[in-house]
């Protein structure tokens, strides 16, 4: 995309509202606190520098531009674009800091600051606004949210499963492909999920991660049924579809899922699953995952699991809990947010089950079902450097919502107490910032891999 055009409309005219004799603008990015959680995972930030803020902007660029700012209404500082091209080749002449990524911060913590590095440019870190707030919000959202229900599930595990730890990772499966609004949000909100498990079928989060991370793989799928493939088969066949599923991919140590709800779920559990083809499934030497895929989320997935522990039996580990045959697992797909995982790991638990039988699919739920507000995500201004070079701080601070008040000075984070604190730079007194520059002038100087990103989010 032209990078000219990719910002708000009231942005053209902004370059002729500042102060005279400014030179700089700083900014940052934070969120805010009060929102749905008190933590954010930092992520995303990398992706932005190297797929949008390393295209530098063009003469045709600032021709196309200018057409379409001028023909919707508004100012265009042709002026500020071609000394842009002519001085710094069309680099965006900006530094830009970040805490690294897969950092765990308590909201309110500035995750991101950028500032102008030519006096001529002080219009544009405000500028970048709309699309560097984009870039940091959403994966940083998905990650926090994937995060926290890791926090939730490993709770449970350490409760009710002998080895917490080697099952943790594939708990929670992104299917949140389809319903992403691009392949690119697919990708970006894939990627952050990422950061917390292993399991996925979104195949551009795989995609982003090896792009943009260097990961050349972050995470596995199995062979799944759909309905389309159970179905094509017709209901008077059903036990050979599933029958089908064992012959294709069953054997020694492998998993397989399939959705059973087709016609009768519970039928299918009892009569086939567990009459016509037991002895079949225990002979494969691998696991069937039954996947139910309607009906009551909080109670079927839970029903679905007592069926199959009357049939294919089960045992009761250390810890006091009932723990299907190998043979048989369930993942629950349809329904599932944060809240439903709460209550399927709580109903689990109540009728003395351990967490490892279940695992959870959730795709809008994870991809989509969050915004801006999810964590109040915002960027301000805080400081304005004048012609002499002194920084002066810059706040808001409505009175109609001392909610929204915003961090003057510029800032910086340190450990305190073992905790992450925004203090303003000018008061920094030695201690070190965790903030460190990644972007300046065209370059990129982070280079993060996904290990380092997984690594810092995990020990959190």
């Amino acid at each position: 995309m032209n990078p000219i055009l990719n910002t708000d409309s009231y942005k053209y005219s902004h370059f002729a509202q500042y102060p005279p004799q400014t030179a700089a603008i700083s900014a940052y990015i934070e969120a805010r606190s009060g929102g749905a959680y008190d933590h954010v995972l930092f992520f995303g930030l990398q992706m932005f520098l190297k797929d949008y803020l390393s295209r530098r902007v063009t003469r045709e660029d600032v021709e196309e531009a200018a057409d379409i700012v001028t023909a919707h209404g508004l100012p265009f500082h042709r002026e500020g674009w071609e000394l842009l091209v002519e001085r710094h080749g069309g680099a965006m002449p900006v530094m830009i800091e970040a805490l690294p990524e897969g950092m765990v911060v308590p909201t309110g913590t500035p995750l991101v600051q950028i500032r102008n590095t030519d006096p001529d440019f002080f219009w544009l870190p405000t500028f970048l606004e709309t699309a560097l707030l984009r870039a940091v919000w959403y994966p940083s959202t998905v990650a926090t949210v994937s995060h926290s229900v890791r926090g939730m599930i490993k709770a449970s595990l350490e409760r009710t499963c002998e080895t917490p730890d080697e099952v943790l990772p594939f708990r929670l499966h992104d299917f949140g492909a389809r319903g992403a609004t691009s392949a690119e949000q697919a990708g970006i909100g894939g990627a952050a999920h990422l950061v917390s498990f292993l399991g996925t079928d979104t195949v551009a989060g795989v995609v982003y991660a090896r792009r943009f991370y260097h990961e050349k793989m972050a995470g596995f799928s199995i062979p799944a049924a759909e309905h389309s493939t159970m179905t094509s088969w017709g209901e008077e066949r059903e036990t050979d579809a599933y029958r089908n599923m064992l012959v294709q991919f069953g054997g020694k140590g492998k998993l397989v899922a399939v959705v059973s709800d087709s016609y009768d779920l519970y039928r299918a559990v009892k009569k086939i699953w567990g009459g016509e083809l037991r002895a079949e499934v225990e002979a494969s030497g691998g696991t069937l995952v039954v996947r139910p895929d309607s009906g009551d989320a909080a109670r079927v997935p839970i029903d679905t699991i007592e069926m199959l522990g009357e049939i294919f039996g089960h045992s009761v580990n250390a810890k006091g809990y009932k723990v299907l045959n190998p043979a048989v697992r369930v993942i629950q797909g349809d329904g599932i947010s944060p809240d439903m995982i709460r209550r399927l790991l709580t109903g689990l638990e109540d009728r003395g089950w351990s967490s490892e039988n279940l695992a959870f699919g959730m795709g809008g739920g994870l991809l989509q079902k969050v915004n801006r507000d999810t964590l109040r995500f915002a960027m301000k201004a805080n400081s304005r450097q004048d012609s002499e070079g002194q920084w002066h701080g810059i706040a808001k601070d409505p009175k109609t919502d001392p909610g929204k008040a915003s961090k003057r000075y510029r800032q910086a984070v340190i450990l305190k107490n073992g905790r992450p604190e925004a203090v303003p730079l000018k008061d920094l007194n030695g201690d070190v910032n965790l903030m460190e520059p990644v972007w300046q002038d065209g370059k990129l100087l982070k280079d993060w891999t996904f290990a380092d990103i997984r690594a810092r989010a995990t020990a959190s």
